[in-house]
């Protein structure tokens, strides 16, 4: 029988820590690396985090944008990063937020969760923009296949907070038969997303996207709604976060979360990235107390 992506996510995090490596070659990490800003440049870039990142955490996600600039030949090198760092053992979390409806979402989820395809990860983004309900097919597919998905629920930057703590009309919410009027969106989605991933009280597979410079009192995600419920956290390090922030922002939830970093790690270049993992991982280790 396949395990669960929740099954494997809890081993990954309990073996490494919540420490998330993003690998995000955009324009002027290539420059500060000395690589040129092409198909093979990205490519290197993103060898070079597998590299540093294998035994030293268990998680990666690369920013698929970065990639994708450079066409087919971009698609190529993801494709060559990705199955060098599911062969050293990380979990790939593709960051792309794909979100669509029916056939165009059974795509989506052929291309990047599908065992076998080229671009084959272990977990990938999505957006719940048409509706919650319109990741279903992506989901329902995910889950037998040991994948996950991460969907945008209260997302980190400043201008995502007027859609995800909009309340939902109530006329809307008693039709749809939500459990109370007056939820919010960034609520609502998880009720919908969450609903579809039967994990028996274990760590699921359907996680949320959770900035970790928010307050979640404002869009209505409490501990208690959340307890089974992987959280992918950007905005650790360059984004003002600290590993000491895992407790005091996440609390009892602390030990489900993603603690995604890239700049601040990145940054530190192709000689000093494997050492930077070190001490952040250690940082993230010392915090959860192991």
């Amino acid at each position: 029988m396949t395990a669960s992506f929740g099954e494997r996510l809890r081993a990954a995090l309990d073996a490494r820590g919540p420490l998330c490596v993003g690998i995000d070659p955009h324009q002027a990490l290539l420059d500060a690396w000395g690589l040129p800003q092409t198909a093979d440049g990205v490519r290197s870039f993103g060898l070079t985090v597998v590299d540093a990142a294998a035994g030293r955490a268990g998680i990666v996600k690369p920013q698929v944008s970065f990639f994708e600039r450079f066409g087919s030949r971009g698609f190529a090198a993801l494709e060559d990063v990705i199955a060098a760092a599911r062969a050293a053992g990380l979990l790939v979390v593709a960051d792309a937020k794909r979100g669509d409806i029916g056939t165009t979402m059974t795509g989506y989820a052929q291309a990047w969760l599908e065992p076998g395809a080229p671009l084959e990860s272990d977990a990938l983004t999505v957006s719940p923009y048409l509706g919650g309900g319109s990741l279903a097919e992506a989901i329902t597919r995910a889950l037998p296949a040991g994948k996950g998905v991460f969907v945008l629920a209260a997302t980190s930057n400043p201008e995502g907070a007027s859609l995800q703590q909009a309340l939902v009309q109530q006329d809307l919410v008693q039709r749809a038969g939500a459990a109370e009027a007056g939820e919010t969106v960034a609520l609502r989605v998880t009720r919908d997303v969450t609903a579809l991933d039967a994990n028996a009280g274990a760590l699921g597979s359907v996680g949320l996207v959770v900035g970790a410079t928010i307050d979640r009192a404002g869009f209505a995600l409490d501990d208690d709604t959340l307890r089974t419920v992987p959280l992918l956290a950007p905005g650790f390090g360059a984004q003002g976060a600290t590993p000491e922030d895992l407790r005091t922002r996440f609390g009892t939830l602390a030990g489900n979360v993603l603690a995604s970093e890239s700049r601040s790690i990145l940054s530190a270049g192709p000689d000093r990235i494997a050492a930077t993992i070190d001490e952040r991982a250690a940082r993230y280790q010392e915090v959860m107390g192991g």
